[in-house]
């Protein structure tokens, strides 16, 4: 069990990584994918490692714990995608399990990964070994590197797929039920997550960093025993009164914002938009992006770092994915965001994918709700739970329970909720509509109001019958609820990817993407199948007030459709609880957080 308490909101990490769960990967019990073949099966896809450059130069700002490592290494697939499903069970009571999907033309094989290869979701275990020695020749540290398939890629060769169907990074959300990696045949992929909270701890210098892929997984995917050596100078930065800093060769050194226009902020968000641009004193609201990413050459904040943002949701944010290094054969290298029409953001199985831009007006005609695919709602159990102090808005003195929770979407449809406005209203009628398998609307329902939230961090539209938290006493009874309710919806989470028809590469992922302005006429807010909805409970009113609530164990609960005005193929699943443990006295209270099953992250 986890105790913490926490006197500010300033989160550091709690769930980085492999460090946010005690799950081995295994392959007892393995599902077969759908249209296994048994004869003529397809040859797995060729791998190796390379280095794009011979030389990188990294610097180590002043102040940071260490550097963050991009050395440049890359691996390549060629003879076919290299693809993985990643699972484990919705009551996180059973290991993960991974296979390697091994298509050619129109043959699919299914490939058990050994024991210890993938633990949770952040990639595989132990991919890699780097090695650095300094000038004298002498080895100064050693470090073991998982490897994210989704990673920054882009292509080797012209003649390969212009753009990646699979996702764009590995998911760190806790609660992750499924995933699928993959690199594009003729794509590389690289294998540094330079800003996911791991900095290595290497002084001012130069050195020589060698690369090899560990031996258990070359025997695994036939690889060559190849390693890359690549000379590292580390640069010193130190950041003088006006945020200008010079490095060891006196050379002044880019500005906060610099660095954040030229995509190497570091690991922050703050006022950084995902595609590596400036956002102009827009903020990004707390939304949750762990899953998703955005664009290239930016820096985001590491995976797992925990922030609370003006709308009270973290900042939770993969490293976005980069364009690579043109390597020698005189590929392109291309972005892997998706662009309108090129198929990059397909739907996984489906042709149920509306357009983002809400109706031109809103529905006419009798409401009705067919017999057609349908969303299903369900909520995830809380995590990043911390005892606050409401410095930041709430009452000083008191103590508050604090925490971040999710409701995602199995599909198989999407949630798609419209809002339009009686112009003069501070309230939207909210809609929710209905495809059927070509996309094509086919019904509508009333699904309650969109409101203007008019606060600073906030300014845009909650849909108000989204989700609802209450904290529970022992016997399950409601305590205290929390004020939040009303949210705008964005596809921050990649919750599960190998369900029916998700979408491996929703759009909106953010809050400039679906939640309008104060001058729109009408919002169309969409939950994509798969993805989920993360809050983070750090905002006032947000979290739940303890100070007099006595000491002993009590429930968070996550409700989503709380009124049941959406329409869904189950309304069983929509609650999910979270035992916690209150101690302390008024003023110095403590939590201790139970593991959740295998999800050991509080």
């Amino acid at each position: 069990m986890t105790r913490h308490h926490y006197s500010s909101r300033t989160r550091r990490s709690a769930i980085a990584g492999a460090a946010a769960l005690s799950v081995v990967a295994g392959v007892a019990g393995a599902a077969p994918v759908a249209g296994a073949a048994t004869s003529a099966e397809p040859t797995a896809p060729q791998l190796s490692l390379i280095a794009a450059s011979n030389s990188v130069t990294l610097d180590r700002w002043e102040g940071e714990p260490g550097v963050y490592v991009d050395l440049g290494t890359y691996v390549t697939v060629e003879g076919g995608p290299l693809e993985f499903r990643v699972k484990r069970a919705a009551d996180f009571k059973t290991p993960v399990v991974a296979q390697q999907i091994i298509h050619k033309g129109g043959t699919t094989r299914v490939k058990n990964l050994p024991q210890g290869m993938v633990k949770d979701f952040s990639g595989l275990q132990g991919f890699l070994q780097v090695t650095y020695t300094d000038a004298a020749g002498k080895k100064v540290l050693t470090t073991d590197e998982s490897f994210c398939p989704n990673n920054a890629s882009g292509r080797i060769r012209p003649d390969a797929p212009a753009t990646s169907k699979y996702p764009e990074s590995c998911p760190t959300n806790p609660f992750t039920l499924g995933s699928v990696w993959g690199v594009e045949n003729g794509w590389a992929t690289n294998t540094s997550r330079r800003y996911d909270g791991q900095p290595v701890d290497l002084p001012a210098g130069e050195y020589t960093a060698k690369v090899s892929v560990a031996k258990r997984y070359r025997d695994l995917f036939g690889m060559a025993d190849n390693p890359q050596t690549v000379k590292v100078t580390v640069r010193e930065i130190k950041m003088d009164g006006g945020g200008v800093g010079f490095g060891a060769d006196g050379k002044s050194a880019p500005s906060a914002r610099e660095r954040a226009a030229s995509g190497h902020s570091g690991h922050t968000m703050s006022g950084q938009s995902m595609s590596g641009h400036a956002m102009s004193g827009q903020s990004m609201s707390g939304h949750a992006m762990s899953g998703h990413s955005m664009g290239t050459g930016s820096a985001a904040a590491p995976s797992g770092a925990h922030g609370a943002h003006p709308d009270g949701r973290g900042a939770d944010a993969p490293t976005p994915p980069e364009v690579p290094h043109v390597l020698k054969n005189g590929g392109k290298a291309v972005s892997r965001s998706a662009q309108p029409g090129d198929g990059a953001g397909r739907t996984d199985g489906s042709r149920i994918k509306p357009a983002l831009k809400a109706a031109a007006q809103r529905p006419t005609g009798r409401a009705s709700v067919p017999d057609v695919p349908k969303p299903d709602l369900r909520a995830l159990p809380a995590w990043d739970i911390a005892i606050t102090d409401g410095e930041d808005g709430d009452i000083p003195g008191k103590d508050y329970l604090a925490f971040s929770a999710n409701v995602w979407n199995a599909g198989p449809a999407p949630l798609v909720v419209d809002g339009f406005r009686t112009p003069g209203k501070d309230l939207m009628d909210a809609y929710q509509y209905f495809y059927d398998a070509d996309g094509k609307q086919v019904g509508y329902s009333p699904s309650g109001t969109m409101e203007w939230d008019a606060r600073v961090g906030h300014e845009h539209w909650h849909f108000t019958d989204f989700a609802s938290y209450r904290l529970l006493g022992a016997d399950q009874k409601e305590v205290v609820r929390s004020g939040k309710e009303a949210f705008c919806l964005a596809n921050t989470d990649a919750i599960d990817y190998t369900v029916k028809n998700a979408n491996w590469a929703p759009n909106n992922t953010d809050l400039s993407t679906a939640c309008g302005e104060q001058s729109s006429i009408s919002v169309r807010e969409v939950l994509d199948v798969g993805s989920g909805d993360t809050y983070t409970q750090y905002r006032p009113g947000q979290s739940f007030e303890i100070t007099d609530l006595p000491n002993g164990t009590y429930y968070i609960e996550v409700l989503a459709n709380p009124e049941n005005r959406l329409h869904e193929t189950d309304l069983s699943n929509n609650v999910a609880l979270r035992k916690v443990v209150l101690s302390g006295e008024p003023g110095a209270r403590t939590v201790t957080v139970p593991p959740h099953h295998l999800v050991t992250a509080p």
